[in-house]
This record gives C-alpha cells, sequence and structure tokens, in this order.
C-alpha cells in the first residue's frame, strides 16, 4: 500500500505537500506561513484537509503544521504498520525533530490530542504552549470502552471497511452544518478501498488497547505540560465527548488555562466553527 493519488481542490485546500520519510513510510504534511509554529493534528477519519479552514485563517501570523498520520490523508499505507495510537504518535515525533520546531503550540482534538500530548510531553522544552479540543489523554471511561466493543465488532469492522462507515455515517451526524459534495469526496476519496481504511478501523480498537499507553499519559501530561500555557475549545455538542465529563479533567491538569465554549458546534469542531477557534488561538497565542 502506497501514496494515495487524489489531488485534493486548490480552492479548497490551497497548500503545497510537503513529505517526511518516517522511519515507517511517507508521511504527508502541509507548511504554511511564518510565526510561531502550530503542529496541527487529526482524529479519526479525517485528514489535514479538516484544517484547512484555520490555516487559512492562522498563516498570516502563525507556521501552520498539519499532518496526516500514516494510513489517512495523502500518507502512504504501510502493511508493516501497526496504526497504534503509540506508533503514530512515534512518527509524529519523528517529524518534529526532523522540522526542528521549538517553542511550538499543539492543536490537536480527538486522536490528535493523546497522539499530540504523548508527543509533546516527551519533548516539553520544545513546545510553548496547547490548544486542544474534545479530546482526552487518560485510560477509557464506561462509556468509552462500551464505544470501542461496539465499534471493534465484526459487523462494525466490516462496515469500517468495506462501507466507509465513519465518513458516510458518522461525519453527516457530527457536524452541526451540512458538508458539501465537495467536502464529503475529499474524505471519501483519500480512503477509497478496504486496505486505505485500517486505521481509520484501528482507532476505535485503540481506545481499549492502549490502555496502558493512556495511563502512562495521564502521569506524564500533568507532570510535564501542566505549566504550559493552554487554551480548550470545546464542542458544547459533541455528544462522543461531553463537556461536563471531560471539562473537569482538563481544569484540573492545566494550570494557566482559558477554556472556549463553542456553543453551536459538534464533534468536528474545525468543520463547524473554524473561525471561532482561530480566533480564540490569536487571542491566546499571537506573537
Amino acid at each position: 500500500m502506497s501514496e494515495i493519488a487524489f489531488k485534493p481542490s486548490p480552492s479548497l485546500y490551497p497548500f503545497e505537500s510537503r513529505w517526511f520519510d518516517s522511519s515507517s513510510g511517507r508521511l504527508h504534511y502541509v507548511d504554511e506561513g511564518s510565526g510561531p509554529p502550530i503542529l496541527m493534528l487529526h482524529g479519526n477519519p479525517t485528514w489535514s484537509f479538516l484544517y484547512r479552514e484555520i490555516v487559512k485563517s492562522l498563516r498570516p501570523s502563525f507556521r501552520c503544521i498539519a499532518v496526516d498520520y500514516l494510513g489517512f490523508g495523502l500518507s502512504a499505507r504501510p502493511a508493516h504498520f501497526g496504526y497504534t495510537a503509540a506508533e503514530h504518535a512515534t512518527v509524529v515525533a519523528e517529524l518534529v525533530e526532523r522540522l526542528d520546531l521549538r517553542e511550538a503550540i499543539l492543536l490537536g482534538h480527538d486522536w490528535g490530542g493523546p497522539i499530540g500530548l504523548s508527543v509533546a510531553s516527551s519533548a516539553a522544552n520544545r513546545f510553548a504552549g496547547l490548544v486542544l479540543g474534545n479530546t482526552w489523554f487518560w485510560p477509557p471511561d464506561r462509556s468509552m470502552r462500551t464505544f470501542s466493543r461496539i465499534m471493534s465488532s465484526s459487523p462494525l469492522q466490516r462496515a469500517i471497511l468495506n462501507r466507509n462507515f465513519f465518513v458516510e455515517r458518522l461525519m453527516p451526524v457530527a457536524t452541526a452544518r451540512k458538508l458539501s459534495d465537495e467536502e464529503m469526496e475529499h474524505y471519501r476519496r483519500v480512503q477509497p478501498t478496504p486496505e486505505d481504511r485500517v486505521g481509520v478501523a484501528e482507532f476505535p480498537r485503540q481506545i481499549v488497547a492502549a490502555t496502558p499507553w493512556l495511563s502512562e499519559l495521564a502521569v506524564r501530561v500533568p507532570r510535564e505540560l501542566g505549566a504550559k500555557r493552554a487554551l480548550v475549545v470545546w464542542p458544547m455538542r459533541d455528544v462522543a465527548f461531553p463537556a461536563g465529563k471531560l471539562l473537569p479533567r482538563m481544569r484540573e491538569t492545566f494550570s494557566d488555562l482559558v477554556v472556549v465554549e463553542l456553543a453551536r458546534a459538534k464533534h468536528y469542531l474545525q468543520e463547524d466553527a473554524p473561525g471561532d477557534v482561530s480566533a480564540a488561538i490569536r487571542e491566546r497565542f499571537a506573537p
């Protein structure tokens, strides 16, 4: 399995593609603008396309680096790769080292939270701040374990692999606005075959399978990153990551924290409220 041949629309995604030959495969990313670097990490089943409006908004003042994990977006699909959260974090850490990022800001939601926080907590001297959306960095609670078990079952794994279930069924109900046909095509066409969706299928299994890794992260994040400048932008209509259950843990962890509640946004806050997210980042971190 290799890179995806799909060419993004230059009007929707007006960025230069860049490539990094990691130890596990060829990684695609964009690197736009100048200023303090912001490392943007996506969740499931998305890719750097998710951050397109935020990159456009912030690149006059920030260096915006948006990554496609291996198995996602335009990156390679190496057959030997396990697509675990820990492996993704290793590859992203290699990119951070290769780009020699300093005084960087981490921006992550969904799986981009634990993956990015793993990278940042292992190289805390490279990161000046954190922007976290709807995410977590600790072992799963009962509702997350239930979701993991359901999505890891044989029928749902077949649906994810054969019918692109995450894109076709979950994304439309997890965005407050209706994505255009062209926008949906940008999520469909980067994973056109079951083989291209192996990484998407693995992420729900990782919620439980990565419990030991998440347990270590739950200790490391407060210790290494708890005093960093932090911004949380939380979509209040996200039923998968309810603010009432998860925001208190964020407030307990970060001593220098600003919280912005996005009243109308659902899970994919980058699609629902890119302007609000960009404005909050500028207010918190503008040079």
